[in-house]
């Protein structure tokens, strides 16, 4: 068993509790569905209804009622456990569990630092990884800077333009 991210809480819709959730996942109709139960940092959250709207998911969750309860959810991550068997094995997708502590290495073995987080844009992925004694990188997700992810030996070997890790 995995605890995957499915979802974020983007924003409230209205002023009965309802809020806009940006999809993560490959499979939205299974993950979003009345009665569906997710992990969050805030605690569990049960959908009550869902319904869509211009391709999000709209969720109302048993016990938030009102724009300032759903408020506080915004840029809540939503979780799900899922069984081993349905992550995906084919080495070309990661879920967010699975990069996060990673070490960010050059090619010639220069340590960058660790991941603490992906951001999902609109385009790609980010890598926000976390450095010692200054500000943290932001590395693009992309095929032309991620040479290697090795999930055993805990590493991502980057190829960066010049000057990437001084923005």
């Amino acid at each position: 068993m995995a605890q995957v991210v499915v979802g974020r809480i983007v924003r409230p819709h209205g002023v009965r509790g309802e809020v806009i959730v940006e999809v993560r996942t490959d499979d939205p109709d299974a993950r979003f569905r009345p009665g569906t139960e997710y992990d969050t940092p805030k605690g569990t959250l049960r959908a009550e209804t869902v319904r869509w709207h211009q391709g999000r998911p709209m969720l109302t969750f048993a016990g938030v009622t009102g724009r300032e309860a759903a408020e506080a959810l915004r840029g809540t991550e939503l979780t799900v456990e899922l069984p081993s068997e349905d992550l995906p094995s084919d080495g070309e997708e990661y879920h967010d569990t699975e990069l996060i502590g990673l070490r960010v290495v050059e090619g010639d073995g220069t340590e960058i630092g660790t991941i603490a987080r992906v951001d999902h844009g609109p385009a790609y992925e980010t890598l926000v990884v976390k450095r010692r004694g200054t500000h943290p990188a932001l590395i693009p997700f992309v095929d032309e800077m991620i040479d290697d992810i090795d999930t055993e030996a805990g590493t991502v070997v980057v190829e960066l333009p010049p000057g990437l890790l001084e923005l």
